[in-house]
């Protein structure tokens, strides 16, 4: 498989602050990858870069077959599929869901006067089902609830059948059951041939979806261990990531808990 992402010994700073330092990272295609990590251990830092919207300090950055620094970022961009809350913060909330998924194909946010035929409606509301919110499609993104709104971005991240899907953080600020209902939407597309190299951005091994392959772990900046999900999480690399002495259980339906090692006398 060839690689949608290539890092070299990247690294970024920003005065005195190292961001991320020295990091090397492979994402080939049909691998769904994790990113875990604490608050300000550089997992942000990290997907700005894959989603051409930073560039390293110093090392070398491959995606989608070009080198960062040499090509034009914005024929890039519209390769990458992203669903992040900075994405959010910028939607009419008077926007329909289905025209918020449509006008991806033009990278807009806000439909005006673009023309869209029968295919584009057609894929929209494929992707709607397949998030399973193609009965919101006549509502306004305002009107819906977190959960509902996580689903709608990921089915706008996909209209343009991305090479690479990132994903910032999709389950921060749902309550439990809008989390599980999150997860199995995103386990759906894990699964599925079809979809494209992915990277989800997470806090907690909760809520890594079964058929996600591989895990990068980040600490300050730095990787802390990535490869194999299977070969790689364990309480040993998750207590090294955050720092405390956490137990780590995997359980048969393909999710993972985590919880700190209690002390006992």
């Amino acid at each position: 498989m060839s690689a949608v992402l290539e890092l070299a010994e990247v690294t970024v700073r920003r005065g005195e602050a190292t961001l991320l330092d020295r990091v090397s990272w492979v994402v080939r295609e049909g691998e769904r990858w994790i990113l875990l990590g604490a608050n300000g251990a550089g997992k942000t830092t990290l997907l700005q870069i894959a989603a051409a919207q930073l560039h390293p300090t110093s090392g070398a950055v491959g995606l989608l077959g070009e080198l960062l620094g040499t090509v034009d970022v914005f024929e890039l961009r519209p390769r990458i599929g992203v669903s992040s809350a900075a994405v959010a913060e910028r939607i009419p909330r008077n926007e329909t869901v289905r025209d918020l998924v449509l006008s991806a194909s033009y990278a807009v946010l806000g439909r005006w006067r673009e023309e869209y035929d029968d295919v584009d409606h057609a894929r929209a509301d494929a992707l709607l089902r397949e998030v399973g919110v193609m009965k919101l499609a006549d509502r306004t993104f305002g009107t819906l609830s977190e959960g509902e709104r996580k689903r709608v971005q990921i089915a706008r991240a996909l209209m343009t059948d991305p090479e690479l899907l990132l994903l910032d953080e999709p389950a921060a600020g749902l309550d439990l059951g809008g989390r599980e209902d999150l997860v199995s939407t995103l386990s759906v597309l894990a699964y599925d041939p079809s979809s494209p190299a992915t990277v989800l951005v997470s806090h907690h091994v909760e809520e890594i979806p079964p058929g996600f392959t591989h895990v990068i772990m980040l600490r300050d900046g730095r990787v802390v261990a990535e490869g194999p999900i299977d070969d790689t999480l364990s309480a040993e690399t998750l207590s090294a990531t955050f720092g405390m002495p956490l137990t780590l259980d995997h359980h048969d339906d393909g999710r993972y808990a985590a919880r700190r090692k209690l002390r006992r006398g």
